[in-house]
């Protein structure tokens, strides 16, 4: 990467903070804007250029990454006052059902927990039982303090939206035993040794660690997994995406409407034997296939 292209990243970096993106998000979209000038190679950017790389990415990634990475490239294009060569998203049909294979269950982080327990990382079986009950990123665990357990909700300002989360009396009373067992009495819940708060990468691969014990798929096990999965259990409760929109801060419902999924292929698949099927008996046709 030539020397010019590193100093306009670390001014799309700096720009990316002024406009009060999250770290996760300045962090992705540097690395997206890199990847982009790195298939480059020193070729001067143009609109042909940023096209070919779309179809690049169409060819080894999939749509949903591709989709990302071009938000994020023409992002950086538009720092650049280069917006005649930002390229459209590519369409993808919208999917009715979840995939199975990604998906964490009830069952699965029951597992998880237990098999944290079992270890005796009590910190860990707390925490993944703070976002599964709140829906919170894990960035905003930091927000989850001993002070916030007497207010029974949390604050948390986060991408320059302010939200207030409550704080179920369930979860109350498991954050309050397991501090005065660590001895933790104010500031933030879940903190390291050093006294800062936990590191996204220490809780994503302590998480790693519980599959193979818990049987539980390591694809599966991820911190925002378990956001998805309150979505999910919320909605099948309540029926209400307005609301569950307002807890997982998003601005948009059909972001909101992404999380909450609830019928895999199967499901869909028996939704759709609407008796309208005349003579079966006749054809001696099997309707369990």
């Amino acid at each position: 990467m030539m020397e010019n292209e590193k100093e306009q990243l670390e001014a799309f970096g700096a720009w990316l903070k002024k406009q009060e993106k999250s770290s996760n998000t300045v962090e992705k979209y540097m690395r997206d804007a890199r990847h982009f000038l790195g298939y480059l190679g020193g070729e001067t950017i143009s609109p042909e250029a940023a096209i070919r790389y779309k179809e690049y990415l169409k060819e080894h990634y999939k749509i949903s990454s591709v989709n990302s990475m071009v938000i994020a490239m023409n992002c950086y294009l538009r720092y650049l006052g280069r917006g005649e060569c930002c390229v459209r998203t590519c369409r993808l049909q919208r999917q009715i059902f979840r995939e199975e294979e990604k998906e964490l269950t009830r069952q699965e982080y029951r597992k998880l927990v237990l098999e944290a327990e079992k270890q005796g990382n009590k910190r860990l079986a707390c925490l993944i039982q703070t976002i599964g009950m709140t829906g919170i990123r894990v960035s905003e665990l930091k927000y989850i303090t001993v002070e916030s357990l007497k207010n029974k909700a949390v604050q948390i300002c986060n991408k320059g939206k302010t939200r207030m989360i409550l704080l179920p009396g369930s979860l109350r009373e498991l954050l309050r035993r397991y501090c005065s067992a660590m001895k933790i009495r104010k500031g933030s819940i879940f903190i390291a040794r050093t006294g800062r708060p936990l590191d996204r990468r220490s809780i994503w691969a302590q998480m790693k660690e519980l599959c193979f014990a818990a049987g539980v798929k390591k694809s599966k096990v991820f911190p925002h997994n378990l956001r998805h999965l309150f979505a999910r259990c919320y909605y099948e409760k309540e029926k209400d995406l307005v609301r569950l929109a307002d807890f997982l801060g998003h601005s948009s419902i059909e972001t909101t409407r992404r999380y909450t999924m609830l019928s895999t292929m199967e499901v869909c698949l028996k939704q759709l034997e609407l008796g309208l099927m005349v003579g079966k008996e006749t054809w001696g046709m099997r309707m369990d296939m």
